[in-house]
């Protein structure tokens, strides 16, 4: 593939005739087994004098060098962030095998980079005064729009009691993220900062700026009547064990109406598994049936849960409804997709429609094994930050 950079609206970012307004973000991707990825991407990143750039989708033995190299190349004034993914979302839409680099200039951002260490051993009280501390020094300018930007190693399977710890350190904070890990195989993931590499971390990020923003949430799916509550489950391993005191696998196949020999990721990705939280449902997705006749899930469960089935709608048509009911046309859209979207429209054949739309609303981002947005860790889900112009005056 190819090297693909954004195509810029006006130069600038300022429309002919209008008032001048923040430099927004610039994105870039570039064939992952390209030579001189950092030379490409510092090139297209340096005129910017970026306070932060992202980049998804190398391959975590190529991350570290790639983020050594343009920390030289771009100075130390620039933090580069980094991770695996199981499929990029570039300038034109769904990218696969590349590397997706994200530019954030420092004219319109400030950034600031915290590690959460040892995700799998769940030290709650240690992130909770870690974050605390961090936010305090980073002191945000209450003038300017602040978000947050969370990406966990999806292996460490402890989502949500770390997006729960951020919510209650930073209260009324909006974050949105994505849990990574390499390729659709669920391969180790690489959270990278600066070219070093943190195994099991989840990387947090505050990102303050002059544009405006807004959360953006898409799940393309609806509750049916059919429901079951867990009866048996390992919450640790995300394993329900039994559903309606039946084996888990058998007793979902019914409620789906589908042979238990017919579980497939096609037919999970089809009849999702929805949990009721406050006035939405959140997906709980089924990665796998296990040797047991459990169903692996993406996320968390416990016993006493009550799941819907659900039922899937027309995904483009809502995505774009979604991004059209935003204020205003966005700069640029951070964007976190479940990797269970994409493969549910490569089998439907529309690949080439959402990748239209997704270039349309200047989405840029990855494909994820999980999403995180207002304290939740969901599945199957598009969340995103919209960058906008301020409004005016």
């Amino acid at each position: 593939m190819t090297s693909q950079a954004a195509p810029a609206p006006w130069p600038g970012g300022v429309r002919p005739g209008a008032a001048a307004q923040p430099p927004g973000p610039r994105v870039l991707s570039v064939a992952a087994g390209a030579s001189d990825i950092a030379a490409r991407i510092a090139a297209e990143m340096a005129p910017l004098e970026p306070a932060l750039v992202l980049l998804f989708g190398m391959p975590a033995r190529g991350m570290p060098a790639l983020g050594t190299e343009l920390r030289e190349r771009l100075g130390t004034g620039c933090r580069i962030v980094g991770c695996s993914s199981a499929g990029e979302i570039g300038p034109r839409g769904y990218c696969a095998a590349t590397v997706t680099a994200v530019g954030f200039p420092s004219a319109s951002f400030r950034v600031g980079v915290c590690v959460l260490r040892n995700q799998a051993l769940v030290p709650a009280s240690e992130w909770m005064a870690t974050l605390r501390r961090f936010h305090a020094d980073f002191r945000p300018d209450l003038r300017r729009s602040v978000f947050g930007v969370v990406l966990p190693d999806a292996h460490a399977r402890q989502e949500d009691v770390l997006t729960a710890t951020l919510d209650a350190a930073i209260p009324g904070l909006p974050v949105v993220g994505g849990s990574s890990a390499e390729g659709i195989l669920f391969a180790p993931s690489c959270q990278m900062v600066d070219g070093a590499v943190h195994e099991g971390a989840a990387l947090f990020l505050l990102l303050e700026t002059d544009l405006a923003v807004a959360e953006v949430l898409f799940s393309h799916f609806s509750p049916t009547d059919k429901r079951a509550v867990v009866t048996a489950a390992d919450p640790h391993n995300r394993i329900i064990l039994e559903l309606n005191a039946e084996p888990a696998a058998q007793e979902y196949a019914r409620l789906a109406g589908l042979a238990p020999e017919a579980l497939t990721p096609t037919e999970f990705a089809r009849h999702p598994l929805l949990l009721r939280t406050g006035k939405r449902h959140h997906v709980r997705a089924i990665r796998a049936v296990t040797p047991s006749g459990g169903l692996q899930l993406m996320s968390g469960t416990e016993p006493g849960h009550i799941l819907t089935l659900g039922r899937a709608m027309d995904m483009t048509r809502g995505f774009a409804e979604v991004m059209d009911a935003l204020p205003r046309p966005p700069l640029m859209v951070l964007g976190f997709d479940c990797i269970l979207r994409r493969l549910a429209l490569e089998r439907a054949g529309m690949i080439p429609q959402m990748s239209e739309l997704l270039a349309r609303y200047r989405v840029a981002g990855f494909n994820t094994y999980g999403e995180q947005h207002s304290g939740m860790h969901v599945n199957q889900t598009f969340v995103g930050m919209a960058l906008m112009p301020p409004e005016a005056g």
